[in-house]
């Protein structure tokens, strides 16, 4: 059997003794009729962040051809904001590459997520995905390496009280059971992301937790491993999509909101990215970070501001940004510093053969471990795009290579310390910072919008759209003036606590 397969759980893969980027057309009828499923969902992203379901029947052989090969005519103004009603019409193609047994469905269904297509059967230019498409071809285009990427999907668990073990408060951080209640939730969860092709990392607890109207609320986290980056937004919508439906079979509530209440912690989207050359990570150099990754790390400080237009996208996502706290508001960087915007997470590059210290018996694992160095973008929430906000990182570690003045940029930003301590006062004062609100990031974006346009990656059409919407808030003093009102704040919250 082939070596990627073995133990997997993604049902079609497992059947057909393929990997999912080799599945054909046959392969889909074949695993259709062999395992007697009736109906398959094309599933599509749509401007508000969210899929999209378009239901089918499986009437015979000569309409699932149909369906497999023409795909499917949708609405496009009532999925985008940028599509007039007087020319609307779009296809919708299903992605072999990415079918599912779908764990909900009493009649056995196949899902897959669909590419939209115009009136002329191209790719649409302002859709989420064709859009994170262009930014991997312009990335490797100019670089001549693959941008990878994965995300860590932080959300609370909401869920009546019994008052039994109670957690501590905001100490949750890969609590077990019983403190924890909600870790057999997140496995199952765990289970159905990967039968549907999610490549995980692991899960755990989070920091926050806490009690309100006899409501327990507990955060979580489920990690992705890094893939190539088209992969890593599919899995992701794909996980939210799984995580809802299962929390909605339980009765419990589920938000991925970027701030719940007051004084706790909030949720996070961090993206870490891997930029790969013929199976090879090209972020270490002889142990040390490598001029690559530090030339995409310039990058990212010189577009930090514009990204949260994509990854910070209602006005709550301001009240995580705010400084002082864990989530980052200065453009900066460190190694495993969480109190920096991008961050170097802990790589593997002690010497020590660790599993042979903690295993006397083992022969010595001579593991390479290169291969799990990444950089972490710590400002996106789980308000974002999740396809525009890692074509704009992708955009960003492409623009450090076409900066001259990349590594002393690199330099300049890099820090060593907790830059929120009163004896580094010095050092956080030279920082810039992010925008503080959904009108700054508007502004930012204006600025730097050539750059994310350049290589007719974002299309100036999706770009005046999210301009738009993000100054519609007109949240350009909100933080300042609710400042202290717990009920205004809560009321904020409710308005988008279903966000992404």
């Amino acid at each position: 059997m082939n070596r990627e397969l073995e133990l997997t759980p993604n049902k079609v893969a497992a059947y057909l003794g393929k990997p999912c980027k080799e599945f054909t057309k046959a392969d889909i009828v074949r695993y259709i009729t062999e395992n007697g499923v009736r109906m398959i969902n094309f599933m599509y992203p749509a401007g508000d962040g969210r899929l999209k379901t378009l239901n089918f029947v499986i009437n015979s052989a000569a309409y699932l051809d149909a369906i497999l090969t023409c795909g499917e005519r949708v609405d496009g103004s009532s999925l985008f904001p940028f599509i007039e009603a007087g020319s609307s019409d779009l296809y919708v193609l299903p992605r072999f590459s990415t079918a599912f047994l779908d764990p909900f469905a009493q009649i056995p269904t196949l899902s897959m997520l669909c590419s939209y297509f115009n009136k002329d059967g191209e790719m649409l230019e302002s859709s989420p995905e064709n859009t994170l498409r262009k930014a991997c071809r312009a990335f490797e285009d100019v670089t001549g390496m693959q941008f990878q990427a994965m995300g860590e999907l932080e959300y609370y668990v909401i869920a009546p009280d019994s008052g039994m073990f109670p957690a501590t408060d905001q100490k949750g951080y890969h609590e077990s059971a019983p403190y924890a209640k909600f870790n057999e939730f997140r496995t199952e969860c765990m289970a159905y992301i990967a039968q549907a092709g999610g490549q995980i990392k692991y899960g755990h607890s989070e920091v926050g937790n806490f009690t309100i109207d006899n409501l327990i609320y507990e955060q979580n986290e489920i990690e992705f491993l890094p893939v190539d980056a088209l992969e890593a937004a599919d899995q992701l919508m794909i996980a939210k999509w799984i995580i809802r439906n299962l929390a909605y079979k339980y009765n419990y509530d589920i938000t991925f909101a970027p701030k719940i209440t007051t004084g706790k912690a909030g949720s996070g989207l961090h993206i870490h990215m891997r930029i790969m050359k013929d199976g090879v990570n090209m972020m270490l150099d002889g142990g040390a970070l490598s001029e690559t990754a530090l030339k995409a790390i310039a990058g990212m400080m010189q577009l930090a501001p514009s990204i949260t237009a994509f990854g910070n996208t209602n006005p709550t996502s301001y009240f995580r940004l705010v400084p002082h706290q864990e989530a980052p508001t200065n453009i900066c960087w460190g190694d495993r510093n969480r109190s920096v915007l991008v961050r170097v997470p802990l790589g593997w590059a002690a010497k020590s053969d660790m599993c042979r210290i903690a295993n006397p018996l083992e022969e010595p694992s001579n593991y390479d471990t290169t291969q799990k160095q990444t950089v972490e973008m710590r400002s996106p929430d789980g308000s974002a795009d999740v396809y525009q906000l890692i074509a704009g990182l992708a955009v960003a570690c492409r623009h450090g290579f076409e900066l001259q003045n990349a590594l002393d940029i690199a330099k300049q930003t890099y820090v060593n310390v907790n830059i929120h301590k009163k004896e580094n006062e010095e050092k956080l004062n030279s920082l810039a910072q992010l925008p503080d609100s959904c009108e700054a990031s508007a502004d930012c974006l204006e600025r730097q919008r050539h750059i994310f346009e350049q290589y007719n990656v974002f299309s100036k059409a999706m770009v005046d759209g999210i301009i738009k919407r993000l100054r519609s808030y007109g949240d350009a003093t909100l933080r300042s003036s609710i400042e202290g009102n717990t009920d205004e704040m809560l009321k904020l919250v409710h308005r988008y606590f279903h966000c992404g």
